[in-house]
């Protein structure tokens, strides 16, 4: 893979070709014409009318000049830019800098391929992309969430595993004598980003900053290379960064974000950049041999132990969210497990609301989502209780938890693991990440250890204002959605015994 070398097709000349076919197209249907009689009407070739209409050819003058005629058409229409109305949304769509910005290539999707869906079929492109522009307003869909969201469904369309990042992560470590089956330390990649690539690792600057820059852990400036970075960041943290900037460099990545978390991103290329250098240091830090080994080993076994789980996390050098993260790319591709979501919760201490802020679906898209706004996440998700757990602590050291989460009306069930810690950068916050695997009969023979009555098991909902549960001590809100839907119901069931008894 070339992480730079993504080809941008800007689509402005096929814009052009396709705007004045999408015209010719409307007009011959409006005016009940075939394409073989629009041939006979005007004597170009079929097959010529057919190309253009696909956005493939551009007539020349002449040939729009004559068409002009036949379909009296003024000329100016037929070469002019605007689309009518109800194919506007085309129009904004291709013109957009968002679809300009997204390899289409990373989708399996050519930039023919795309000019040809939207000429064969211009009314449900049109109402395809007049849903999905609703949505967006809907859900407050920004720019941002957009890349994002682009970012996630590639990675769930690969199962979360990408060879070739996995290999780059050991060829390094080879060429830098790295030894993977012990825990990495920032210390060592420090001296590679000074001494390989001549970077300044500055620990002071960012404290001078720190009321207006709390949130941030490092800052880059390439001018000089110069690594802002806190000093009082923890040791996986630290390793974490350095082996993200490693990973710019060693796979020569030129278009980045410069701090760390991101502030906003320019371009989908950064998204996908910084995704890729994210990937490089979980592989490096948590190297697939060991990782499968040890996992190996821990399903092996026949009794349920949590320390052999922890024992697996503290032996590499790395923090809770980059373990569970790293799991993803591993379980669907050495062990088969690809029903399997990834979710991290943030909350506010004595806040009413917990916010969704990360998640991704391998294979099924199980719920939750974060898109339930003015909504109170279900209170029984493992998710939410190590976070409530590490509120109530003095120490506010890191809760962890696990159970089996079953939705109401629904066969599926999920074991779900899930580690609470305090947000060492938002005072007064804290975060829980939590993976969860649906218990398929595959998942239960591949898991040694898995008993039914092994686990705390929970019917959850998905939002209070959605859940049917009933007597549920952890409820926060009523199920006003729930009531509305079974109002609707029941109303339509009447309206139909109504209709019923009169035939």
């Amino acid at each position: 893979m070339n992480y730079e070398s993504f080809n941008k097709n800007t689509l402005e000349e096929e814009y052009i070709r396709l705007v004045f076919g999408l015209k010719l197209k409307q007009i011959r249907t409006d005016k009940n014409l075939s394409l073989f009689g629009l041939a006979k009407l005007t004597g170009l070739s079929k097959s010529y009318l057919n190309e253009i209409e696909k956005g493939k050819k551009y007539p020349k003058t002449d040939k729009i000049v004559t068409l002009s005629e036949k379909l009296e058409v003024p000329y100016d229409h037929l070469v002019s830019l605007k689309l009518d109305k109800n194919l506007a949304p085309i129009g904004e769509i291709l013109q957009s800098k968002i679809l300009k910005e997204i390899p289409l290539e990373l989708f399996g999707i050519k930039e023919n391929n795309l000019i040809d869906i939207v000429a064969n079929a211009p009314a449900k492109v049109n109402a395809f992309i007049s849903t999905i522009i609703k949505i967006s307003q809907n859900y407050n869909l920004t720019r941002e969430s957009f890349f994002l969201a682009s970012l996630r469904s590639y990675q769930e369309a690969h199962n979360n595993y990408f060879e070739e990042i996995e290999n780059n992560a050991v060829a390094f470590a080879k060429a830098y004598h790295i030894n993977l089956e012990a825990p990495i330390k920032s210390k060592d990649l420090e001296d590679i980003l000074i001494e390989e690539y001549g970077y300044t690792i500055n620990k002071e600057e960012l404290s001078k900053h720190h009321q207006k820059l709390s949130e941030l852990r490092n800052i880059y400036i390439p001018k000089n290379k110069t690594l802002l970075i806190y000093d009082d960041i923890n040791e996986a943290q630290r390793t974490f960064i350095y082996a993200k900037e490693i990973a710019y460099n060693y796979l020569k990545i030129e278009n980045r974000l410069y701090t760390f978390p991101w502030i906003k991103f320019e371009s989908f290329d950064q998204v996908l950049n910084n995704f890729i250098a994210s990937y490089f240091a979980g592989a490096l830090i948590i190297p697939k041999d060991n990782l499968v080994q040890k996992l190996t080993h821990l399903f092996s076994l026949e009794n349920w132990q949590p320390i052999q789980l922890h024992k697996i996390i503290k032996s590499f050098n790395c923090s809770d969210e980059t373990f569970y993260q790293r799991l993803t790319n591993i379980l669907p591709k050495f062990f088969n497990i690809k029903n399997l979501f990834f979710l991290r919760f943030t909350h506010k201490e004595n806040a009413p609301v917990f916010k969704l802020t990360k998640e991704l679906h391998i294979t099924q898209q199980q719920t939750p989502h974060a898109n339930r706004n003015n909504e109170h996440y279900c209170r029984r998700w493992i998710s939410l209780k190590t976070i409530q757990d590490l509120e109530k602590r003095e120490d506010k050291k890191s809760t962890y938890g696990i159970q089996i989460s079953s939705y109401e009306n629904s066969k599926n069930e999920y074991l779900v693991f899930s580690a609470a810690t305090s947000d060492p950068f938002k005072e007064k916050n804290n975060r829980s990440i939590s993976i969860g695997m649906l218990l398929s009969p595959h998942l239960k023979k591949k898991i040694k250890f898995f008993k039914e009555d092994t686990f705390e098991k929970k019917t959850v909902g998905v939002t209070c204002e959605s859940c049917s549960v009933q007597n549920c001590k952890e409820r926060v809100a009523d199920p006003r959605i729930l009531i509305k839907q079974l109002r609707n119901a029941e109303i339509e069931k009447t309206v139909e015994n109504i209709i019923q008894s009169y035939n």
